[in-house]
């Protein structure tokens, strides 16, 4: 997909029950169980409910917006973080969860456990939706 487009709907895939899914064909990563992670890894605090992970890039133009949508949604939800994590600058943690593209969105449980995963820019009300598993 070329820089800066939004993906489409169809493209925006969430994991279920937490573990992110690549493809139909490989079943090993639906059965991995949901990553975990925590302040030291996202260098900063878990939102006491929830928290959502973006991670981002600085040419990325859905970047923005999408850091815009969470924002939004983190204000509007109390108990709710949004962190933002410049993918390059961290290499370990995206290749570690497999990041590929930016924006790459997670929302992470009060224990910050992986619940949801998406890729693109999301829309509000998918956000929310998500949250509704994390809360």
């Amino acid at each position: 997909m070329a820089r800066g487009a939004r993906a489409p709907e169809s493209a925006v895939v969430a994991a279920e029950g937490g573990a992110p899914v690549r493809g139909q064909d490989d079943d090993r990563r639906a059965a991995d169980p949901a990553p975990r992670l925590d302040a030291a890894d996202l260098g900063a605090e878990l939102g006491v409910r929830a928290t959502l992970v973006q991670f981002s890039s600085a040419f990325c133009a859905p970047c923005r917006a999408t850091r815009r949508v969470l924002g939004e949604v983190a204000d509007m939800v109390p108990g709710v973080t949004h962190v933002d994590i410049d993918a390059e600058g961290h290499l370990q943690l995206v290749r570690a969860l497999d990041v590929l593209k930016t924006p790459t969105v997670l929302v992470l449980d009060a224990d910050g456990r992986v619940v949801r995963r998406a890729v693109g820019q999301p829309r509000k009300s998918d956000v929310i939706a998500a949250l509704g598993e994390a809360v």
